[in-house]
């Protein structure tokens, strides 16, 4: 049994419609590059600070919810291979207000996404140019980025690609360098010595109580933003009944290898209460390990992690606004490819409000505040988008049983486990009060729903399309 999509949505494969080029190589890596944030590089040090060693179990626990979230996308994605993105399920199950909300929401997700990036690759570039102005190397990133995307959709994956292979080369070696320390007993200036027992020697695994665990949450949940992405790829994937599960099945092996494993290497190596918090905490270890090109070499990687995240942002933004005009939602220059079969349009428009950034940048000097502004709106909007996908799930097993029961892709737990991700979310939002800065931000997101409302009930109101 299958079932219609709008009419609209429904094209012939041509130069109107965007091209399956992207491999199951291709689409590994951006899941892999998507599951190992900026926030995991820069915002490990302050995690461990707050949490103590806990904060490899609210890594875990964020990846465990994160990688239901996206069985139930895979599920439906591969339910009707008309769907394109979640905007395309969201509009077909919950309504056409969800899928606007859902695809201008996740467009402005990557537009905050993609300025904290370009704040941290102004940081990271202060480290080799200090005497350059900090918006200069936004703007040379932006531009790089557009051009390169402006080309073909498979150049983007061949990028993405090394990119990712950087991040994870850099992970792998601080694991490996970590378990080697440990492993000889090697001693640091300071007389502490490598050991696992330094997990919970200094006040246990949870130091700062049940609090400082929970304060845990606020900022690692920024680290999982773009694990959605393979969904928004799946478009362009050639194989997507193959590639798709076998990049969201190994996000459990990626979390404790990426995430788990780095984080114990560190505090094992380096005691949490020797973290600095604004400090990455992989620099440290490697200084300690006795590589004095260890900073240069971090910052190049923390740098090209940042840009492989702006990267992402570019590619699906742009994906994000072909498909809103696809439907009426946006306006339909944006719907018009390039010979390349790239949205060359919405891939401008994207990056010229990426531009933004730099101008947050002469507005907020003091990076650090401005990074943590931008990364704690984007967190918030994330986990809207990844509520609309649990809700879409949920609409799809009441509305579609024939399709769930024939599905050869199933997501485990079903509705109960979605309304336990819901759960999970709301919680998140409780503990973002408890900090100012983070409650600022929250506060501040709910004018760009009201925006959202308000752009729609004036599409409403227009005449028929």
């Amino acid at each position: 049994m299958t079932h219609k999509v709008p009419s609209d949505a429904r094209r012939t494969h041509g130069q109107d419609d965007l091209q399956r080029n992207l491999t199951n190589r291709h689409i590994q890596l951006i899941a892999i590059g998507g599951a190992i944030g900026t926030g995991l590089f820069m915002g490990s040090g302050k995690t461990i600070s707050l949490a103590g060693p806990s904060i490899v179990f609210v890594y875990a626990i964020i990846g465990v919810m994160l990688f239901f979230v996206m069985r139930a996308m895979g599920e439906l994605l591969l339910s009707n291979l008309q769907y394109r993105s979640f905007i395309d399920f969201s509009d077909d199950l919950l309504g056409p207000w969800a899928g606007f909300f859902t695809g201008w929401t996740y467009w402005f997700c990557w537009i905050i996404t993609g300025i904290a990036d370009v704040i941290a690759i102004s940081a990271y570039a202060q480290f080799w140019f200090p005497g350059v102005p900090q918006w200069a190397p936004a703007i040379a990133c932006v531009g790089l980025l557009l051009a390169l995307n402006l080309l073909t959709v498979k150049l983007f994956g061949e990028i993405e690609f090394w990119f990712a292979m950087i991040k994870i080369v850099a992970i792998v070696t601080l694991v490996g360098t970590g378990l080697y320390m440990v492993t000889t007993g090697f001693t640091a200036p300071t007389g502490r010595q490598a050991s696992l027992a330094n997990l919970w020697n200094d006040g246990g695994m949870f130091p700062h109580g049940a609090m400082g665990f929970f304060a845990g949450f606020q900022i690692a949940v920024f680290a999982f933003v773009g694990i959605e992405l393979v969904g928004t790829t799946a478009a362009e994937a050639k194989d997507p009944e193959r590639t798709l599960p076998r990049a969201i099945n190994s996000i459990p092996v990626r979390i404790i290898v990426f995430y788990v494993c780095a984080l114990l290497a560190i505090m094992a190596v380096t005691p949490w209460r020797d973290v600095v918090p604004h400090k990455s905490p992989f620099v440290e270890l490697f200084v300690l390990a006795g590589l004095p090109a260890a900073a240069g070499i971090i910052n190049f990687v923390v740098l090209t992690s940042a840009a492989s995240s702006a990267n992402s942002g570019v590619f699906s933004t742009s994906r994000m606004l072909y498909g809103l005009a696809l439907k009426g939602d946006a306006p339909q220059a944006f719907h018009q490819l390039s010979r390349a079969s790239v949205p060359s349009r919405g891939l401008i428009f994207s990056c010229a409000c990426l531009l933004g950034g730099a101008f947050l940048m002469w507005v907020i000097p003091d990076l650090v505040q401005a990074f943590t502004l931008v990364t704690t709106v984007s967190a918030i909007l994330f986990m809207f988008v990844w509520s609309l996908i649990l809700l879409s799930y949920i609409a799809y097993r009441r509305q579609r049983p024939a399709l769930h029961a024939a599905s050869r892709y199933k997501m485990p737990g079903g509705i109960a486990m979605c309304w336990t991700c819901l759960a999970f979310f709301v919680g998140i939002l409780v503990l973002l009060t408890l900090e100012a800065d983070t409650r600022q931000a929250l506060l501040a997101t709910p004018a760009w729903f009201v925006l959202l409302a308000l752009a729609y009930r004036a599409m409403r109101q227009r005449p028929a399309r």
